[in-house]
C-alpha cells in the first residue's frame, strides 16, 4: 500500500489544531477529506494515532512518536514548496461570522463591499453559534454569552444596556408619575396592562429585565411578536406601545424622537459583548479587520 505525503501533512495539522475541523480549515480541504487522510495513514502504519473525543483529537503514544519524527522533515518540505511554487493570484479567504440580525445591520452591513475577503453571515441562537464556532463552521461570533469550550477564546469589546422604550405617541405621564414616587409594585401592574412588542428570539431581554427589577417572571404575553428588534422600533416609531431592547439599537430613533427612552431600571441591566474565536486560526488578519469595524462603531 503506497503512502502519500498529504497524509502526513494532514496528520500534523490535526495534531497541532486538535480537531478535524481545525485541520480542514488550515489545509483548505473538507473535513471528510481530513478523516480519509487520517484513516489511510492509520491503516498504512497499523497504529491508532488519535483517541477521538467529542471535542478534541488526543494523540496516542504512537501518534506523539510519529509527530516528533516527521515534524522537521515536513517543515523543510513545506519551506521548499513555498520557495519554489509561484502563485498566479492570491486566494481570497472566506470568513464565516455569526451574530444576531440587528448587530449585523447596525455594524457590518455598510462595510461588506469594501472587505478584501469573502464573507458568510449566519444568524441564529447563541448556543448554536458557540457550537458551530467550536466545530469550525464559523470563524468569529459576536455574542453576549460565553461557553466552556476549551478551544475557544473570548475578547470583550463593548457593553449593551437593556432598556424600556415606548412608542413616540405613547402617553408615558402616568408611568413617569409612578416612577417619581418609586412605587415599584404599582409600576409592574401598570406595565402589564399596556401594549407590548417583542420578538421570538429576544424574549430573554424582557424576562431578564423583569426579574431584575420586579423580582418575578413576567406573567403576561406581548401583544405583537415581530421578526426582529428593528421591526419593533419601526412599529413603535410614531406609534403606541412598549418594548425592552438593547440601547445601541434604538439610540438613533430616540434622538430623532421617533420613540421614547422610558426607564433603565432600578439597576441598569448590562451585557458584555464578546468576540468569540478559536484559539488556533489562520485568519488573524481578516478577523482583526472585522473586529476593528465593530470596535470603531461601538466607541
Amino acid at each position: 500500500m503506497p503512502t502519500n505525503f498529504e497524509w502526513f501533512r494532514t496528520f500534523k495539522a490535526i495534531y497541532e489544531t486538535g480537531t478535524l475541523s481545525g485541520a480542514a480549515q488550515e489545509l483548505f480541504i473538507s473535513q471528510p477529506g481530513v478523516s480519509l487522510h487520517l484513516s489511510s495513514l492509520e491503516a498504512y502504519t497499523g497504529y491508532k494515532l488519535f483517541d477521538r473525543s467529542a471535542r478534541r483529537m488526543v494523540p496516542t503514544e504512537k501518534g506523539k512518536f510519529l509527530y516528533n519524527f516527521i515534524l522537521e522533515p515536513i517543515k523543510k518540505l513545506e519551506t521548499a514548496e513555498q520557495h519554489f511554487h509561484k502563485r498566479a493570484q492570491s486566494e481570497r479567504a472566506t470568513i464565516s461570522v455569526g451574530m444576531c440580525f440587528e448587530t449585523f445591520q447596525y455594524t457590518l452591513e455598510e462595510h461588506i463591499a469594501s472587505l478584501p475577503f469573502n464573507l458568510i453571515i449566519k444568524f441564529g441562537e447563541y448556543p448554536q453559534m458557540l457550537q458551530d464556532l467550536d466545530n469550525g463552521l464559523l470563524d468569529l461570533i459576536v455574542t453576549p454569552q460565553k461557553g466552556n469550550h476549551k478551544n475557544l477564546e473570548y475578547t470583550p469589546f463593548s457593553k449593551e444596556r437593556i432598556v424600556l422604550i415606548a412608542g413616540g405617541k405613547t402617553d408615558i405621564k402616568p408611568l413617569q408619575k409612578i416612577l417619581a414616587n418609586k412605587r415599584v409594585p404599582e409600576l409592574a401592574t401598570y406595565l402589564k396592562q399596556q401594549c407590548w412588542y417583542s420578538t421570538t428570539a429576544d424574549m430573554e431581554h424582557l424576562k431578564n429585565f423583569w426579574i431584575k427589577n420586579f423580582e418575578e417572571h413576567p406573567d403576561f404575553r406581548p401583544n405583537y411578536i415581530v421578526p426582529n428588534i428593528s421591526s419593533i422600533i419601526r412599529c413603535l416609531s410614531d406609534g403606541n406601545g412598549f418594548s425592552i431592547v438593547p440601547d445601541f439599537l434604538c439610540m438613533d430613533a430616540i434622538k430623532n424622537k421617533k420613540i421614547k427612552l422610558v426607564w433603565e431600571g432600578i439597576k441598569p441591566l448590562e451585557n458584555t459583548l464578546y468576540f468569540g474565536s478559536r484559539k488556533n486560526t489562520i485568519y488573524h488578519q481578516e478577523l482583526d479587520r472585522l473586529k476593528a469595524i465593530f470596535t470603531k462603531k461601538w466607541k
